[in-house]
């Protein structure tokens, strides 16, 4: 990788330095700027806190509203408790009535709000937008219907389309290109894209690597054998 690129630029030799004992070709160990400075700062105001807390109080700080279609998945209503308990995001979770019943036995998830889609009566909107979005792809109204009421990936992103959620979670049960597939044609990547990518934030107690044990992965599982210049996007895009 020559001196010019994005790694070098945002890890330099600090990267190498620190993480030449990890074996790892399956992926990219990236440090992120956004943690180092995060870091500092907390570390100048005597403040002490762990990743994942500072990502629970930026989330508290700011709080969101958050789509999540894996009614099917008992893990799904297990995190959702989670959540709602530690007030860190309202919650919408897409399913039918005999789904949230399965679900969410014997956990409290009082707070969030439950979407039937054969149900709600936005899902003529979201039907006739998506028609809207996809016409040119051959997309009617019966087909765009038969797609949101059996994908509920698809019927949560066309919530956050449409101004009723700011985000969507999903991925528990779902494949990766099935969980993608509707973001890319309905929200499309952000302008100036160059490469669609994904990342994991890994946080490793008591390590010596890292940034205090916190390492971020990309491109893990999305991009199978990237070439120099789509390498360069992926640990750009990851760093920021």
């Amino acid at each position: 990788i020559s001196g010019s690129t994005p790694l070098l630029r945002y890890g330099k030799c600090l990267f190498y330095k620190k993480c030449k004992k990890i074996q790892n070709t399956a992926c990219l160990l990236l440090f992120s700027l956004y943690i180092i400075r995060l870091y500092a700062l907390n570390h100048e105001r005597g403040i002490i806190m762990g990743f994942i807390d500072v990502i629970k109080a930026k989330a508290k700080a700011d709080k969101k509203t958050i789509v999540l279609p894996e009614s099917m998945d008992r893990r799904t209503w297990v995190a959702a408790e989670k959540i709602l308990k530690e007030d860190l995001a309202n919650l919408i979770i897409i399913g039918s009535e005999e789904a949230v019943k399965k679900g969410s036995e014997g956990l409290d998830v009082s707070k969030a709000t439950i979407v039937d889609p054969e149900k709600n009566e936005k899902t003529q909107a979201y039907v006739d937008k998506l028609v809207e979005l996809r016409a040119k792809k051959g997309m009617t109204p019966e087909k765009a219907r038969e797609t949101i009421l059996n994908d509920y990936t698809y019927y949560g992103v066309m919530m956050v389309k449409m101004g009723d959620a700011d985000g969507l979670v999903s991925g528990a049960c779902h494949s990766t290109a099935n969980t993608l597939r509707p973001c890319l044609q309905i929200l499309k990547t952000k302008p100036g894209t160059k490469l669609v990518s994904a990342f994991f934030l890994m946080v490793v107690p008591d390590c010596e690597y890292g940034d205090d044990g916190v390492f971020v992965f990309g491109d893990c599982g999305l991009n199978q054998n990237p070439n120099p210049e789509e390498l360069a996007a992926i640990a750009e895009s990851s760093a920021e």
